[in-house]
């Protein structure tokens, strides 16, 4: 039983007949499952809620498996019979193979060496390769395909890294969309593995010493019968190559004697690439502002890291880099569009280091840094901008023109960078509505050049799609950024299909960037709407905040804003109209579609959180408290009440069409959060005349997205198109009624 504190009194019971739970696979051959019904309730600061569908976050038991499969059955058997689906995955496919083949992430090292992702147009996952110059001979380090075939499963890579002397590859593995990476070493001079892979490195990425004979890697420790301590007390490690993790000491964590580390921190280790320093980020979930240690790299050899403080989260840094000696970083104490600062790192302090990029009317993001200069991101907008400030002293930071009007990052997922230490300039992704992602250098002198390692598709520049970007006022006044994209000569007549998708958490914006599937929904006459609600970074830190615990409902009513400018504008109608959200999207999306049934035909939750009460009790909540709130406080659980989907379903009320997308194998939001949110949904249709339908499309092979193969992409793409086109009443969508 899990203890609470005394200020907090609940109670729970579930009250299930065995013969109510054995349903047959006949009694829900034609509909959604029969959803009996529990007694569990719990009371929260003298609120009392029913939970009558808490028993399907037992994904094990075995009423819980059957009813899942009996809902995912009814999903695909609906999804199939609308008549234009098949056609829309064929040409979701077709356009996605435009290209002879996609690069994804990029490392560029010295000796020009490249390692990098690469899928061809016919394969369905990215494998790893390396080459040596940009016209070099490609070499295979890791076939997906081939792994995958061999497990039985579908596998994906997670990250990687290679030494500094270019000798050894360190990768994660995982299986089925489960991010529970297997970190694996490999000689690229052999192509043979090198000691015991590595479990539980989930945030394994190697960061390499110089001496290329060592590395640090994050390791949970092995779960207890709580499955929510999953990520408490990880440690980061010190692994040699000869010997690996049986001869790996811990560097940083819950064993550390010179500082102090939180069991709910993530600790991870970066060498300095002048082998001076080691750098300790001690992050606490989700929050972005981190503490951060430093200990000098000579004492490592006479045993423990001697550990010293020098940020604080008090000191609201955001991100960092290190060069020649210098910390730099990104904060935003009294800067709410943030400004970097800079200091010696053996003496860094947040409130004696001096700003080298003020605060202006740009929001600054990430920082990197080079042998040439601090790179770093700004925006005016969403579009981004690529910044370099030398090393020199008394340097200006100059503006670096690029081709293209549009987005790029300078670190992208699981910490691949675009800049090197030891070389010069940067290697920048960039992509806009329209025109799709090329990889290219920027010199240290600006030049920027197109590296020509993605190839260019047949579709990666559509002539006959245009954007608009306009400010939307909302309701109180606050003016939200919505890009909309759709075909030249669109009428508004309010007939288009319309799909408005937002997130507007975590201070991440959504920026320009491109999606060859998206033309399979514009070509019908589609327009997809992007809103950058509060809760997003788009105008910096107060924009962030003011969509965040107690005042999150600001995003999904900015959210109803731009829905009902959409309407206004001629863009769609009620009947034309879908909202689509993506993990703590699906916050976003359930809550504007439970606030404003009548202004949506449908609404798509993707993997989505949807009962925030609950999720601090699943293994990835307690890390989301900084980000949402906890139940444990009476200010935090009225927040998380507020944004909580499930529980403002109410029956009497026809909401909008429902697709609820998951894959049963997400460690970041659990399954069982769609399956009692589409449960709750159902039993709302049934009490009213005309409802309308609800899916839950589950993927067994799947989890939170990452890791999930081209394949699975596209078919949940089509599933969503033909889902809202039928709900649209789109012709050539409409099934027969005959056979529904």
């Amino acid at each position: 039983m899990i203890q609470t504190p005394l200020n907090m009194r609940r109670r729970a019971a579930i009250v299930l007949a065995a013969s109510a739970l054995a349903w047959s696979a006949g009694s829900a051959a034609q509909g959604f499952p029969e959803t009996p019904r529990g007694e569990a309730r719990d009371t929260y600061f003298g609120t009392e809620l029913a939970d009558p569908y808490r028993w399907l976050e037992d994904m094990r038991s075995p009423q819980t498996e059957q009813w899942m499969k009996a809902a995912a059955a009814h999903a695909d058997r609906a999804l199939a019979a609308i008549p234009g689906r098949d056609a829309m995955l064929a040409r979701i496919g077709d356009l996605e193979s435009g290209a002879e083949r996609t690069i994804g992430r990029v490392l560029r090292l010295p000796g020009e060496l490249y390692v990098y992702e690469s899928r061809g147009a016919q394969e369905i996952q990215f494998s790893l390769l390396m080459r040596r110059g940009l016209t070099g001979e490609e070499k295979l380090l890791v076939d997906v395909a081939a792994l995958s075939k061999s497990r039985g499963v579908p596998m994906a890579i997670n990250y990687f890294s290679l030494s500094p002397n270019g000798r050894y590859l360190a990768y994660g593995v995982s299986e089925r969309g489960s991010e529970a990476a297997v970190l694996h070493l490999l000689d690229v001079q052999t192509g043979q593995p090198v000691g015991e892979p590595i479990t539980r490195a989930d945030f394994g990425v190697a960061r390499w010493a110089p001496d290329s004979r060592h590395f640090s890697m994050v390791r949970l420790r092995e779960t207890g019968a709580d499955a929510k301590d999953k990520y408490q007390g990880s440690a980061s490690w010190l692994v040699p190559v000869e010997g690996g993790f049986a001869k790996a000491r811990e560097l940083l964590g819950p064993g550390t004697r010179s500082v102090a580390v939180d069991a709910g921190e993530i600790p991870t280790v970066l060498f300095t690439a002048d082998g001076r320093w080691l750098i300790g980020l001690l992050e606490q979930g989700v929050r972005r502002e981190s503490r951060v240690v430093i200990a000098p790299a000579a004492r490592l050899a006479d045993g423990e890291a001697a550990w010293s403080e020098r940020i604080d989260r008090k000191d609201k840094i955001v991100d960092l880099a290190y060069a020649q000696g210098v910390l730099y970083a990104v904060t935003h104490e009294d800067a709410p569009r943030y400004r970097i600062i800079a200091a010696p790192i053996e003496r860094f302090s947040a409130a004696s280091a001096r700003t080298v990029v003020p605060q202006s009317q740009r929001v600054l993001g990430m920082i990197v840094a080079a042998r040439d200069a601090l790179y770093f991101e700004a925006r005016e907008g969403n579009a981004k901008q690529l910044w370099r400030l030398p090393h020199a002293p008394g340097a200006q930071a100059a503006q670096v023109p690029l081709p293209v009007q549009g987005s790029f990052t300078l670190r992208q997922r699981a910490r691949v960078g675009s800049a090197h230490p030891q070389l010069d300039g940067v290697l920048i992704g960039l992509e806009g509505w329209t025109q799709a992602r090329q990889l290219y250098l920027v010199a240290a002198g600006g030049a920027v050049r197109n590296t020509g390692l993605q190839p260019t598709g047949r579709h990666d520049a559509p002539a006959d799609i245009e954007t608009r970007e306009v400010l939307v006022t909302s309701h109180d006044g606050a003016r939200v950024p919505l890009s909309i994209v759709y075909r030249k000569g669109t009428a508004l007549n309010g007939r288009n299909p319309t799909l408005l998708q937002g997130y507007g958490a975590y201070g991440l914006s959504w920026e320009p960037r491109f999606d060859v599937a998206r033309l399979a929904w514009l070509e019908r006459g589609g327009v997809i709407a992007i809103a950058n609600p509060r809760g997003s970074g788009i105008f910096g830190q107060a924009w962030y905040e003011a969509g965040k615990q107690a005042t999150k409902p600001n995003t999904w009513r900015d959210m109803i804003a731009c829905a009902e400018y959409l309407v206004d504008q001629g863009y769609a109608s009620p009947a034309t109209l879908a909202i689509e959200g993506t993990s703590a999207g699906g916050i976003t999306s359930g809550r504007a579609a439970t606030v404003r049934p009548d202004l949506f035909a449908a609404v798509v939750p993707r993997v989505g959180m949807l009962d925030a009460l609950r999720t601090e009790l699943e293994p990835n909540g307690p890390p989301n408290v900084p980000e949402f709130g906890t139940h444990k406080t009476e200010a935090g659980f009225k927040s998380l009440l507020a944004m909580s989907t499930y529980h403002h379903i109410h029956p009497g009320v026809r909401y909008p069409a429902v697709l609820l997308t998951h894959g049963v194998n997400d460690p970041r939001v659990a399954a069982w959060q769609s399956a009692k949110t589409a449960a709750r949904f159902a039993a709302a249709a049934a009490s009213v005349t005309d409802p309308r339908p609800v899916l839950l499309r589950l993927d067994y092979d799947a989890g939170h997205g990452v890791g999930s193969s081209k394949e699975q992409r596209q078919r949940e793409r089509a599933d969503i198109y033909a889902f809202l086109l039928w709900q649209m009443g789109a012709p050539g969508f409409q099934p027969d009624p005959a056979r529904r």
